[in-house]
């Protein structure tokens, strides 16, 4: 495992849309292993390849305050979206600022995992929220262009942003089915 560079906006790949993943080898599974220590050495609480440079469609999640909950994202698409809710939201390719942006309440994503196992997962809370967002990015969209308002953000600000993700996060669902 290796430690990536973030690129930060207005880096031109980060406009750029992502391709597939053709075949998840060896290769694949080191970038998914990078981009969480990335993630994790960041307190981020998601990270596209994109944002490390890499144009292909994957993205980690993890949710968690200790984080022991990855999930792998990997040719992902939303199958069904409901409901909006208006979230802040940050993000480590657009430092030092957050934003209020409207996403959907509900997605029901369909991806791979690292072993290329399909599945399914319902989403809601903060956790849809995310997955729209690194969505975006394998789109080349940052959250920014989504914003109703922006805000420069403290580091004082951005820890009680953190918290407050938490709590909410509490009651966020995710539902997950792995198909062979």
């Amino acid at each position: 495992m290796a430690l990536r560079q973030v690129r930060i906006a207005p880096d031109d790949i980060l406009n750029k849309k992502s391709r597939p993943v053709a075949v998840i080898d060896d290769k694949i599974k080191e970038l998914v292993a990078d981009m969480l220590e990335t993630m994790y050495a960041t307190e981020g609480v998601g990270l596209a390849a994109v944002q490390i440079g890499v144009l292909k469609r994957i993205f980690v999640i993890d949710m968690s305050d200790d984080g022991t909950d990855p999930i792998v994202v990997i040719n992902p698409e939303i199958l069904h979206s409901e409901g909006t809710q208006e979230e802040m939201e940050a993000c480590l390719s657009v430092p030092n600022l957050s934003g209020k942006v409207t996403r959907p309440a509900i997605v029901v994503i369909k991806a791979l995992d690292e072993d290329g196992i399909e599945y399914e997962m319902e989403c809601d809370g903060f956790l849809a929220v995310a997955m729209c967002h690194e969505l975006d990015h394998l789109d080349g969209i940052l959250y920014d262009s989504r914003a109703s308002q922006m805000y420069e953000e403290s580091e004082d600000d951005r820890q009680k942003r953190k918290a407050q993700r938490r709590a909410k996060n509490k009651g966020t669902k995710a539902s997950r089915r792995k198909r062979r």
